[in-house]
């Protein structure tokens, strides 16, 4: 008895999509914008929130007296004449200069203090050890307006630094609390068994510190670094304290103040020289973003 077995092949389902119809594809490609709109839509009017007041800035630096004080937002022409006036004003690039030598006096002095203090306190075992580290961050709590007169005293009648610079930058030789703790919290992230490597291997401290530690901590040691550069260079409460009875001694932020008075009507100029000052702390945070965003980040994955 023969079977015979008949197999039916059932027609392949029609394929759908969007590849043949073109109004399809449009709809599409516009769900894919809406969705992506909708996720993004926080984080566009944040950043159109930090992006509009600069925009408004260099418009308005590019146009003429008259313009400027009127309600117009677009410049008729570009004066970009104006900043040559800014630049060729009688102290401008003294305070340029000045500037860049307290943030970079300031920064170097902040790095080369901190780095053996914090890692004293994050990598050393020894007695007093928390009571160290307690002192150091008790002297953040404490606001700088408080010392301020003896240490005025000190710098201007002891040591007669009045009218520098330096009565600010030199202080930061000996470290900075903050630095000294954010570094600390990055430090503790690196392992102890590095450390008890390379002293096998015959390294001492200081070798171990320059060879092990300080190449392993660059986004930490970059982190403090943009910090100090960016206090530095807006810092306007001390330049006002020891250097404001000197103009050639004056820095970029203190100055602004006087340039500002010195051409009240003429807001072309004044937002020119705003973004002038502005522009350096922007161009090294572009440049300096990475290594910042993650020596912040990774300092709090210990305590």
């Amino acid at each position: 008895m023969t079977t015979t077995t008949t197999l039916t092949t059932r027609p392949a389902p029609a394929r759908t999509g969007t590849t043949g119809d073109p109004a399809a594809r449009a709809r599409a490609r516009r769900n894919r914008l809406l969705h992506w709109i909708a996720v993004h839509t926080v984080a566009i009017a944040a950043a159109l929130f930090f992006v509009l007041p600069f925009v408004f800035v260099f418009l308005t630096s590019v146009m003429s007296d008259d313009q400027a004080l009127s309600g117009e937002l677009w410049p008729h022409e570009w004066n970009w004449s104006n900043y040559v006036t800014v630049f060729r004003t009688p102290g401008f690039l003294d305070w340029w200069k000045n500037s860049l030598m307290y943030a970079g006096l300031g920064t170097l002095f902040t790095v080369c203090s901190a780095i053996p203090v914090a890692y004293a306190l994050a990598k050393f075992r020894f007695r007093g050890r928390r009571t160290a580290m307690i002192l150091v961050i008790s002297t953040m709590m404490l606001p700088p307006q408080v010392i301020v007169i003896p240490m005025y005293l000190v710098w201007a009648q002891q040591l007669h630094l009045s009218g520098s610079l330096w009565p600010l930058i030199i202080p930061m030789a000996f470290g900075d609390a903050y630095s000294i703790f954010l570094l600390r919290q990055f430090l503790l992230t690196i392992p102890q068994e590095y450390i008890e490597s390379a002293k096998v291997d015959g390294c001492g401290e200081l070798r171990t510190l320059l060879k092990i530690i300080v190449p392993m901590a660059k986004p930490g040691i970059a982190a403090i670094a943009l910090f100090q550069f960016f206090y530095c260079w807006n810092d306007y409460f001390g330049p006002q304290i020891y250097a404001a009875q000197n103009p050639a001694s004056w820095t970029l932020s203190y100055g602004l103040e006087s340039f500002k008075s010195a051409h009240s009507v003429n807001w072309n100029l004044t937002m020119a020289a705003t973004l002038l000052v502005m522009a350096p702390v922007i161009i090294v945070f572009f440049f300096a973003q990475k290594a910042f965003v993650e020596g912040v980040t990774l300092t709090g994955v210990k305590g």
